[in-house]
């Protein structure tokens, strides 16, 4: 063997693969539905294919010889002695014996043609059986009549004709035999695809929920159901989101208690400063206590992540008018892109406008002019907020997202915010089943994709 007929030996597995890869079906339910009907398909098939061949071909067979034989029998009988006694002597025995009913037609040739069975194995076995017994020219039908045999023989008189029941040449009774094989396999399947149709959905439910607890809505009727493994994997599922439910709530009352313990000395720290003399000094120990608690806040926000709040339907555009208006008094240039009717989606809506706050507010912070754009997308809705400021480096704009994050090596204090914005944001997106992506900004500067799935 050569080398590339070895490479393409070792090629074509790999191809069928990708080939049946694309070709089947990608859902559990379609795949548990090739499972069974595949192989019943298949077993049918085989089934029908083995009794037509073994049983129906061979019976219909020995029916046609049969009854050729006894075809062959008349014919001789009368061409023996071709008077008109001996015909109906002929014909009453065969009439009485046989079930054949024989006659001749004076003067009449055999038709020049004849229209096919359905099942073209009869009239090829007739054919032949008919064939082998006879040495004159003869003719038949086995479609004139539905429950006879039209069979002509030509004879110096004329044409014999005999007309034979169907079932003395065919196996009628097949048709019977492959219905109630295709009966009885609907049925099994139309069992199996229910039962099946009911574990698929125990996993969609489940789905459902973990999808649901993702994007932070609560599913209170979400019941384990199903087959053994799937409640199991159901009630692993509720524990685990129990676990993490807790956990949230332990980190969120953590922290909001060091919250309160750190606004206690800084309620002292500013009334001691508000009583005492106004000097240069005590502004700016006045700032630095500004700073402190806009940290605290940060902090107890990105905990909280506003966890608890519930979901609710939000006229997307309406709120980055609001969050517009907001930046506008920082002195940045806002433009608003927001088609027509209004966008809705399904949102925490304190959580939401907090991401996009932060987005807006680190746009006008780094650039004059700010874009916030909305617009639908195959997949739910995409917000995009611009800016024209230095942008973010390709490389630093992963980076970007994580908590405490300035983007420099000594993380200066005098740096405005506390490098949690954008590490809000993406948590928000993320719990809502969206992300949030870095970008170059036609404006020049950065651009900052909000994906929410529709």
């Amino acid at each position: 063997m050569s080398p590339s007929a070895g490479h393409a030996w070792r090629y074509w597995p790999r191809f069928w693969a990708r080939f049946l890869r694309r070709r089947l079906p990608s859902s559990l339910w379609g795949r548990s539905l090739l499972i069974i009907i595949l192989p019943v398909f298949l077993m049918q098939v085989a089934v029908t294919w083995a009794f037509f061949d073994a049983h129906w071909q061979t019976v219909t067979a020995r029916l046609s010889e049969g009854l050729a034989g006894e075809i062959a029998w008349a014919v001789e009988s009368y061409s023996d002695d071709p008077s008109a006694s001996n015909l109906a002597t002929i014909a009453d025995r065969a009439e009485r014996s046989m079930q054949l009913s024989i006659a001749l037609q004076e003067g009449r040739t055999l038709p020049d043609s004849r229209d096919p069975s359905v099942f073209g194995v009869v009239d090829r076995t007739l054919d032949q059986a008919l064939d082998s017994r006879l040495d004159d020219p003869f003719w038949f039908s086995t479609t004139s009549y539905p429950a006879y045999v039209d069979i002509q023989v030509q004879q110096p008189q004329g044409v014999l004709r005999i007309i034979a029941p169907r079932e003395r040449a065919v196996a009628t009774q097949g048709h019977i035999f492959v219905l109630w094989l295709t009966l009885a396999t609907v049925l099994l399947m139309s069992v199996a695809i229910l039962f099946i149709r009911n574990q698929v959905r125990a996993i969609e439910r489940l789905a459902e929920a973990a999808e649901d607890f993702g994007r932070g809505i609560d599913a209170p009727r979400f019941r384990p159901g199903g087959a053994r493994e799937v409640r199991s994997a159901a009630r692993a599922f509720m524990d685990m989101r129990e676990r993490i439910q807790r956990h949230i709530e332990q980190r969120t009352v953590l922290l909001a208690s060091v919250s309160h313990d750190l606004r206690t000395p800084l309620t002292r720290l500013r009334l001691e400063l508000a009583l005492a003399d106004q000097t240069r000094r005590t502004r700016d120990m006045q700032g630095d206590l500004d700073e402190m608690e806009h940290m605290i806040d940060e902090y107890l926000a990105f905990a909280r992540g506003e966890a608890g709040e519930a979901s609710q339907a939000v006229d997307l555009a309406a709120m980055l008018k609001a969050i517009g208006a907001q930046i506008k008094k920082r002195g940045a240039k806002v433009e608003i892109v927001a088609p027509e009717p209004a966008v809705q989606a399904t949102v925490r809506p304190l959580a939401f406008r907090r991401a996009l706050t932060n987005l807006a507010g680190n746009a006008a912070d780094h650039g004059g002019r700010v874009r916030l754009s909305l617009r639908r997308t195959a997949g739910g809705v995409e917000i995009a907020v611009e800016d024209d400021g230095p942008g973010i480096p390709e490389a630093q704009r992963e980076e970007a997202f994580r908590p405490f994050s300035r983007l420099d090596d000594a993380r200066n204090q005098n740096t405005k915010g506390v490098g949690l914005g954008l590490a809000i944001a993406r948590d928000v997106a993320r719990s809502h089943g969206g992300d949030i992506t870095l970008d170059a900004s036609d404006l020049g500067g950065l651009k900052a994709v909000i994906r929410l799935p529709g």
